[in-house]
């Protein structure tokens, strides 16, 4: 199976090198590496050819790599049921740059893509409709990059006396306590009872 995943890596390299930037095979599945600007080409390429035919979007999402120069990653993830294979595409881009939409090749990515500027921030070019949908409308920030606070930003309540949804800046009812990990056994320094056995039959 890995062999014959080698060979279409192989065929989609050779049949796009100016866009396709390398393949390799991951715990038995072809990941395939596109440059984001050229994503409309690539998707329409293993979509179209005769020994691609992946026809089925299956998901489309974010990673977040903060220490990379460009730091997120689109991912598709595609199904062709006539070959019985899958193919992962990945494509790098940074928080500015966008990646075009490929709505236009498959209908379905439109919400996912509004899933992953949402979520991530990632910026989709000519895309029909660009907003949030996970989230609200007036939510700050994307809560699923490696720099967002585990708090969040604000926080939203029911307010009686307004008789409606207030938001409010997060405040912790404590401070944050810095844990060492060390469990009960190790962090106490007195010999529990039962300890003595042990340590005489050593």
């Amino acid at each position: 199976m890995d062999e014959a995943l080698r060979d279409l890596g192989d065929y989609i390299v050779a049949a796009m090198p100016q866009y396709v930037l390398g393949s390799e095979v991951e715990h038995g599945e072809l990941v395939v590496t596109a440059a984001a600007e050229a994503i409309v080409k690539v998707m329409t390429f293993l979509r179209d050819d005769s020994n691609c035919q992946f026809k089925q979007l299956v998901d489309l999402c974010g990673v977040d790599h903060p220490d990379r120069e460009r730091r997120y990653e689109v991912v598709y993830n595609l199904l062709s049921l006539s070959q019985n294979q899958r193919v992962r595409v990945k494509a790098a881009t940074d928080e500015s740059t966008p990646v075009p939409s490929i709505t236009p090749v498959f209908s379905s990515a439109g919400w996912y893509e509004r899933e992953a500027w949402d979520l991530y921030g990632i910026l989709f070019a000519d895309h029909p409709d660009l907003r949030r949908i996970l989230t609200d409308y007036g939510f700050e920030g994307h809560p699923l990059r490696k720099d967002f606070p585990l708090t969040g930003y604000v926080e939203l309540r029911y307010d009686e006396d307004q008789k409606r949804v207030v938001y409010e800046p997060v405040t912790l009812p404590q401070e944050f306590r810095n844990f060492d990990f060390m469990s009960p056994w190790e962090g106490m320094g007195a010999i529990l009872p039962g300890d003595e056995k042990a340590k005489g039959q050593e």
